[in-house]
């Protein structure tokens, strides 16, 4: 999860502008899921999930990193926070 700042956004049209061009990046430079999970009715902040499948949590890990630093150069927005959440499942 991350949770952004748009400083530019004027209205809820300029915020989904943003966020549609951020995902849409994503999803072609990396194969994770990403959706907005919170702070929908906010103009200036945006709650981002993403979601990846691994074979390890050091592999999942390395391409988050790799997904913040090319998110970390975006400039119509300010990471402010984000964090990581790791489920295993199976033997």
């Amino acid at each position: 999860m991350m949770e952004l700042f748009l400083p530019g956004s004027a209205s809820l049209k300029d915020k989904r502008m943003v966020l549609n061009s951020i995902k849409d990046r994503v999803r072609h430079r990396f194969n994770v899921s990403m959706a907005e999970i919170s702070d929908q009715d906010k103009w200036q902040k945006a709650g981002l999930g993403l979601a990846l499948v691994s074979e390890s949590q050091a592999n999942a890990e390395q391409e988050l990193q790799k997904i913040f630093r090319f998110l970390d150069a975006g400039t119509d927005y300010e990471i402010i926070s984000h964090w990581m959440d790791y489920q295993k499942y199976g033997g």
